[in-house]
């Protein structure tokens, strides 16, 4: 399966050391130039920038055929247009993307979508990482979440535990 991905869940999961879930789940990501261009910013960290460099095999870049117009979209930065514009483009089953604006936008376009939380929540349920661990991970970066969000994944995780 191909999806799509917006800037922030690459860096926080190259940040946090978990992007092999990514092709785990979902085996190709396909990203925008601008998404490149935000993952390469000189406050990017170096550990995100040299991913993107040097990036795996399962990372492609593509450029969308039309991105959405700044002006129609004020709150949305390049990045998440470029992203939104090119999932739509391919149909994707999948758009990976924090921003709140931009799941927002991506929901009126009928796009389903999820966050750096979700794909860590997807992985604790194919066994991949351990959910408490893993979300104590991005807890420890810049990255931020409601904290009824991390404990709404949390007590999910235990009842899928009790349940398994």
């Amino acid at each position: 399966m191909l999806v799509v991905a917006d800037t922030s869940p690459l860096h926080y999961l190259v940040l946090i050391q978990q992007e092999a879930i990514l092709p785990a789940l979902y085996d190709r990501v396909a990203i925008p130039p601008a998404v490149v261009a935000d993952l390469q910013q000189s406050r990017t960290p170096h550990l995100v920038r040299a991913w993107v460099a040097h990036r795996p095999a399962w990372l492609e870049v593509h450029r969308p055929r039309e991105a959405l117009d700044a002006r129609q979209f004020p709150r949305l930065g390049a990045g998440e247009r470029e992203a939104i514009a090119f999932a739509r483009e391919l149909q994707a089953p999948l758009l990976l993307i924090d921003d709140a604006d931009g799941r927002a936008e991506a929901e009126r376009q009928a796009l389903a979508a999820t966050g750096t939380l979700g794909i860590l929540e997807t992985a604790a349920i194919h066994g991949l990482v351990d959910l408490p661990g893993a979300l104590a991970r991005p807890q420890a970066t810049t990255f931020r979440a409601r904290p009824e969000l991390f404990q709404d994944l949390l007590e999910r995780d235990a009842e899928r535990k009790q349940q398994g």
